[in-house]
């Protein structure tokens, strides 16, 4: 795998180096080993699978706090999406800053997300799939959330958003 550092800290973005023959592909999806000698050092405790149905679907932004806060590397099993991380670490020299990814099942990429950063994905193809590993469980009580359209942050999003959960929709002003 290569790890690629982007311009907020701890936001990596990972690129396999598939094996290929006639049968086909296989790549290296996770080495807690090869992750830890990148400075990830993260443990696994939850996985999850977004199966999303139709292009332009947004779901996030998604953030946990306190000892709930979680990291999270994301890869597109199928389809493609627009990924969004925003850094949400009042100390961070990047807070408030964001940066965004193309990830698909052509590019194969994933994108490691850390703890006190929000994230959030639209779906640029019909029948997205997307697999994440997350350091933390899911707990509702600590789980909040930035809306899409947010005026502090300015999103820029490659297309019209047409499928949206009530709850993302709901998210209060950041600022």
């Amino acid at each position: 795998m290569i790890f690629l550092k982007q311009k907020i800290k701890g936001v990596v973005l990972i690129k396999p180096k598939p094996f290929k023959d006639n049968r086909g592909f296989f790549r290296r999806h996770y080495c807690k080993n090869e992750f830890k000698k990148f400075g990830i050092n993260t443990s696994v405790n939850q996985c999850n699978i977004s199966e999303n149905l139709f292009k332009g679907t947004l779901r996030g932004f998604h953030y946990q706090t306190g000892r709930s806060a979680e990291a999270k590397t994301l890869s597109c099993i199928n389809g493609s999406i627009f990924d969004v991380v925003v850094d949400l670490r009042k100390k961070s020299k990047t807070y408030g800053k964001w940066v965004a990814f193309i990830l698909n099942s052509d590019n194969r990429m994933s994108i490691h997300i850390p703890k006190g950063c929000a994230n959030a994905f639209l779906t640029l193809k019909n029948n997205t799939i997307i697999h994440y590993y997350c350091s933390n469980k899911y707990d509702p009580k600590k789980e909040k959330g930035i809306r899409y359209n947010d005026p502090f942050f300015k999103f820029k999003w490659p297309i019209k958003i047409q499928h949206i959960s009530t709850k993302d929709r709901s998210h209060l002003n950041f600022k």
